[in-house]
């Protein structure tokens, strides 16, 4: 009996390369390709009993408890060998979990047993739109002028996001986004 696997991926050469890479392995059928997270949501919809996993560049534990609160059964990161990927598939076909082995496991259990709830839930959209513009190192004249606000405006929004997300200052907050998957170093 095959596995049969279905490849999302918005970049037509990996796909090529990792439908390469599973068809290598006797047990798995690739039958579908997409470009689409939306059109593989789709597939996922109609039939409960697909499994995902995630591939990603994405390590923060932020996007990996994303993915496991929204069903996935396995993440490896792109960052890792075959091996990893055909294991994690392996394993989501079995009902177990695969986490990569480059990610704390440690520190994402924690988390998904603490409540479960991102500190980013508790924000509002306005919230991380200037969380965001924020991080990306934006004035507040800059914010205020982007989102039709007052600097004051933008001034009290970060100092309620600061106090929201239990951060002093904004080299703080900035670390804060980066954990959380909001922006990247680069």
């Amino acid at each position: 009996m095959s596995l049969r696997i279905a490849l999302v991926d918005d970049h037509a050469m990996i796909r090529e390369g990792l439908r390469h890479l599973l068809c290598s392995v006797a047990q798995f059928e690739v039958v579908a390709e997409s470009a689409s997270g939306r059109e593989a949501l789709l597939i996922v919809a109609m039939n409960h009993k697909i499994k995902v996993v995630i591939l990603s560049v994405h390590s923060t534990l932020e996007h990996i408890y994303q993915a496991f609160a929204a069903g996935a059964c396995g993440y490896v990161l792109k960052e890792s060998i075959g091996k990893e990927l055909i294991a994690a598939i392996r394993a989501a076909h079995c009902g177990k979990r695969y986490l990569s082995r480059k990610i704390d496991e440690k520190e994402l259990l924690r988390k998904m047993l603490s409540g479960g709830k991102s500190p980013l839930e508790g924000l509002s959209k306005r919230e991380r739109q200037v969380l965001q513009l924020v991080v990306e190192g934006a004035s507040s004249a800059s914010i205020a002028e982007q989102l039709a606000l007052s600097p004051k405006t933008i001034e009290t929004y970060r100092s309620r996001l600061m106090q929201k997300l239990g951060v002093p200052d904004i080299p703080a907050l900035v670390k804060f986004a980066i954990q959380h998957g909001l922006t990247t170093i680069e």
